[in-house]
């Protein structure tokens, strides 16, 4: 198997803020299964470290905005949280550690684009996270989250308010079905595709919206819908 160079994890553990005592723990960190026999792939690899980060990441963010809004209720923190966590967030922050350059991938993988896979990207970031937990406790991994993501939680100016979940419950105000989403559509390369959906709600014109995943595109069509229907504003968050 690969590995990186003695330099390479000590770069990396400059840009994280934190000498690893166990090296062998951010390796696993950054090892995804394609670079690993079959036998070692699910324990050897990044996997279940990224189990236990998306939750050490799950807390760190909800203990951050609960602290920032105290007035918010729990509807806005989750929309405030489900922000942060998601895929794209992460991925962004892997990619301002250099984690798609010291992630350790098969050849297969690597010639497919795996470098610049949103979803690899974001895994690894949370695998990362998990390592540094283990290695350095819960106030080193929640300082790694204020550094990285408070910036983020003050900036974020998407809607507070959850559009499938508020086109569901308008839908079923006036007697009507819940509304039925379909991918209509798909572009660009596997680690970057582009995605749109098609909202339909019995007896009224479509709304279509488009995302980087099904998820966020999904989003864009149900406010599509609100928007043109006057349930929300132009100027609403």
């Amino acid at each position: 198997m690969k590995r990186n160079s003695r330099g390479q994890i000590e770069t990396l553990e400059a840009k994280i803020g934190h000498r690893f005592h166990d090296r062998a723990l951010i390796e696993r960190a950054l090892t995804h299964a394609s670079a690993l026999p079959t036998a070692r792939a699910s324990t050897d690899s990044y996997q279940r470290l990224e189990f236990l980060g998306d939750r050490v990441l799950g807390l760190a963010i909800a203990d951050m905005i609960t602290a920032q809004f105290p007035q918010a209720d729990e509807g806005e923190l989750a929309r405030r949280l489900n922000h942060l966590v998601r895929r794209e967030t992460c991925a962004e922050v892997a990619l301002e550690l250099d984690l798609d350059a010291a992630m350790i991938i098969g050849d297969n993988e690597a010639q497919t684009g795996g470098r610049q896979k949103k979803a690899l990207l974001g895994d690894i970031c949370e695998s990362v996270l998990a390592a540094l937990y283990l290695d350095g406790g819960w106030d080193k991994a929640r300082a790694f989250v204020e550094r990285h993501w408070r910036g983020r939680m003050i900036s974020w100016g998407g809607s507070l308010r959850d559009a499938k979940t508020t086109l569901q419950e308008w839908a079923q105000g006036k007697g009507l079905d819940a509304p039925i989403y379909r991918v209509t559509g798909r572009s660009g390369p596997d680690h970057a595709p582009r995605f749109t959906v098609t909202a339909s709600v019995n007896g009224m014109d479509d709304g279509m919206g488009s995302g980087s995943s099904k998820r966020i595109a999904e989003q864009a069509a149900a406010e599509t819908i609100l928007r043109r229907e006057g349930v929300w504003t132009e100027t609403e968050t």
